[in-house]
């Protein structure tokens, strides 16, 4: 005979949304980091996958002058968010009444967006592109200079991709006199890598820019504490994960570097590039509201004005326009806040259902143009089905409605105009549990 549910958090297998682009709900944020599955009772496993499928587009400008942020309303850019899908995985164990251990993987950061239309694509007409520049005032040397750079990558598209995985090892210890409460922390170890392309005359002298940076490992770690109280299915805990710094092996191409030195500079260069993943605070909540009803809550925030991404050629080469420090190639206004509520009802012995509503408060208008919105409303259902006493699968989807945002280069320039995009998120989880 089925076992029916325990009042608990009746995860869909959804992770928290991150939009597909250099900005996720917010920044390069995809998972959300969540560490429930060490919350559950007795021995527990999961594996959860999740697809997530964006539509953002909006308008180009018509303004080709790289010096002049004045934005008119150009041609449309097509969606420009790819598709992308990620997983997670987690097992929990208890040693004995006080202490528990744990291992979780997830891929926590990460980008893709793609421009495959409109100035944002490298036009394979050097008579085209200096006519267009010609057209908005720039001086015949740079629009040479910049028409040259983008016949180096005639028809290819601006690009980005982010990804990285993480592994967080967890113990936890229970304490008070009927162990409600429980300190827990352990070691992350990180994996980060990217491949960042500039195409078209709406990057002005960065359009040919490439970086390619190659996997890099490196740690920190995980910390927090939790309260319980079994006979009304409560649970809370506040989970800290501290920032992680990578300093990985990068290869440059910045083709006007060499042409506007007539050939006296390199325009590729290898060496390091610091990246610094940010630390982040979650609070995870559950209640019961009677036998069957269980009311959920999460809160999450990462302090990505704080983020920045300094290629070193790129920097360097923008030294010349804004002295003394340059350019950042990526940095965000804002924190990041994100809230998700839930409901999450017994129906039968062995089905539950649950909707969720969410908000993610975005990095700021303006925001960078290879992520261009600001921030989501949500709204969610989701199922979880008792197959046997031990075994479940859970599946859900989410629809979202996207901020309006405008893209902004590092200079401040305003290249695109995004509004009325959307989304959804489609997922499903397989869990064991022995108590």
């Amino acid at each position: 005979m089925r076992t029916t549910f325990h009042l608990k958090t009746l995860a869909v297998a959804i992770a928290t949304l991150s939009v597909a682009s250099m900005t996720n709900a917010a920044g390069l944020d995809r998972s959300g980091q969540d560490v429930t599955a060490f919350f559950q009772d007795g021995t527990y496993a999961e594996a959860a996958y999740t697809y997530i499928d964006a539509d953002v587009s909006g308008y180009d400008t018509a303004n080709s002058d790289p010096y002049s942020n004045d934005y008119e309303r150009g041609n449309k850019t097509g969606d420009i968010a790819e598709a992308y899908d990620f997983f997670r995985y987690g097992v929990k164990a208890d040693i004995n009444d006080t202490f528990s251990v744990g291992i979780l993987y997830d891929e926590p950061f990460g980008a893709a967006a793609e421009y495959t239309q409109s100035n944002f694509v490298a036009s394979d007409s050097f008579a085209e592109s200096f006519g267009e520049l010609a057209a908005d005032g720039v001086d015949p040397q740079t629009a040479g200079a910049i028409a040259t750079a983008e016949a180096t990558t005639a028809g290819e598209n601006t690009n980005v991709e982010v990804r990285s995985q993480s592994l967080t090892g967890i113990l936890g210890m229970k304490f008070g006199a009927n162990k409600n409460f429980q300190v827990y922390g352990g070691p992350v170890a990180q994996r980060i890598q990217s491949t960042t392309k500039l195409r078209g005359l709406a990057y002005g002298p960065a359009t040919g820019y490439t970086s390619t940076s190659n996997p890099d490992m490196e740690y920190g770690y995980i910390a927090g504490l939790a309260f319980s109280k079994p006979e009304i299915a409560l649970k809370a805990a506040l989970t800290y994960r501290s920032e992680i710094e990578h300093d990985a092996n990068t290869s440059e191409t910045y083709p006007i570097r060499s042409i506007a030195s007539g050939g006296a500079l390199s325009d590729t260069r290898s060496g390091k590039i610091e990246v610094t993943t940010p630390q982040s605070v979650n609070f995870d909540f559950q209640t019961g509201i009677n036998p069957t009803t269980l009311a959920t809550a999460k809160v999450r925030w990462v302090p990505w004005s704080d983020f920045v991404l300094t290629p070193p050629l790129y920097n360097e080469v923008s030294q010349g326009r804004y002295p003394p420090n340059g350019l950042n190639l990526v940095e965000y206004n804002d924190d990041q806040w994100q809230v998700e509520l839930g409901l999450a009802k017994r129906v039968a012995p062995a089905l539950a259902i649950s909707g969720t509503v969410g908000w993610d408060s975005g990095t700021g208008d303006e925001t960078t143009s290879l992520g261009p919105i600001d921030g989501y409303y949500s709204v969610g259902l989701g199922a979880k089905y008792n197959v046997t006493e031990n075994w479940a699968i859970s599946a859900g989807g989410k629809y979202l409605w996207f901020g309006d945002a405008k893209g902004q280069l590092p200079s401040g320039k305003l290249v695109g105009d995004f509004q009325d995009n959307d989304g959804y998120i489609a997922g499903v989880k397989v869990s064991y549990q022995a108590r």
